[in-house]
């Protein structure tokens, strides 16, 4: 299953309007639903120099092969230099990193680039597309710089603005796109699709990715379990929690992970245990940890949730201290006290 059949309604919303395009549009909706491959799709679908009857781009044309490259030269891409390397910015716990990291925005001379690419004739005499993934990654004056083309709109030019947080973009951007939502797929739908793509346990992934398929299958694919299950050993105690070793084993796990930022993973995912946890504090089914439900009831038993309230407000200060140099095994010890005091002793 593509992902045109995953968001099929928005996908004929986006084929009603080829005859009648904006010149600015903005995808909008939760991360990892796929709204960028939706947006590529898209791309591909107005570029094909054979579409099907249902837009789907023909996948052989030279137009498609370009675009399959990247060098299509009637289409620019705009993204961070960290999304475009597959790099993260997050420093090593208390490490010096030797080398200059990757760019976390989209930057100002990328969007200045625009201006002789936007200026000359197509090379196919067709659409001009510009991309911007994820559009909230420009700062204000990159937003700025953009908006001077996005105000005199130029023929045969399309600007798709993907985002997963619109609001954080200038109201400016947001009152010169047509804003496009996108919704997180039916379950069933979404199931089914992360079934045909191989996942096993696919509900349950889908659940711990909070109902976006696209980032189900890359966390089925990337080799999280490791570190959530390390996470969870450590969680699923309450009374019989030892802090300092559940620090000593979170500490080791985390710098035995090659992947991106771990330690910010690591308290995303402990973000979650507690919003669930608190959930069952209230009698409520878990939103991602759907096949511990019987033992978040049982822990939620020796607290209460206010207690569980105020402890979830400081993991998130916990989450965003991430992005800083620090020592990973006294920042895991500091979490693992403050979790060991929300239950009852007695």
């Amino acid at each position: 299953m593509n992902i045109i059949e995953l968001h099929s309604p928005v996908w004929h919303q986006l084929q009603a309007r080829r005859t009648q395009l904006p010149h600015a549009l903005l995808i909008a909706g939760q991360h990892g639903i796929g709204k960028f491959d939706l947006a590529r799709s898209f791309a591909a679908s107005l570029l094909c120099e054979d579409a099907s009857e249902s837009g789907m781009a023909c996948g052989k044309c030279l137009a498609c092969g370009w675009l399959a490259q990247g060098n299509h030269p009637d289409v620019r891409l705009l993204q961070p230099q960290a999304l475009a390397s597959g790099e993260n910015s997050e420093a090593g716990e208390g490490e010096e990193v030797a080398r200059k990291k990757p760019s976390q925005q989209i930057t100002i001379d990328q969007v200045r680039a625009l201006d002789d690419f936007l200026h000359v004739g197509t090379h196919r005499h067709g659409a001009r597309l510009v991309l911007l993934n994820p559009a909230e990654a420009m700062n204000r004056a990159t937003a700025n710089a953009l908006l001077k083309s996005l105000e005199e709109p130029i023929a045969s030019t399309l600007f798709i603005l993907v985002s997963s947080e619109p609001h954080r973009l200038l109201p400016t951007i947001r009152s010169r796109c047509q804003i496009l939502p996108v919704r997180r797929p039916v379950q069933a739908v979404a199931v089914k699709w992360l079934h045909d793509a191989g996942v096993r346990d696919a509900e349950s992934w889908l659940a711990l990715a909070g109902g976006s398929p696209l980032l189900a299958l890359e966390l089925n694919g990337s080799g999280e379990r490791v570190l959530l299950d390390s996470l969870l050993a450590q969680v699923s105690r309450s009374q019989g929690i030892d802090p300092l070793a559940a620090a000593a084993e979170m500490d080791k796990v985390v710098k035995a992970d090659k992947r991106p930022a771990p330690l910010k993973r690591a308290f995303d995912w402990a973000q979650k245990w507690l919003f669930d946890l608190t959930l069952a504090s209230e009698g409520l089914a878990p939103r991602y940890f759907l096949a511990q439900a019987a033992l978040l009831r049982r822990l939620a038993q020796g607290t209460d949730s206010r207690k569980l309230l105020a402890f979830s407000r400081k993991a998130i200060q916990y989450k965003a201290q991430c992005e800083q140099p620090l020592n990973s095994r006294l920042f895991f010890e500091d979490f693992f006290l403050s979790y060991a005091k929300l239950f009852r002793t007695s």
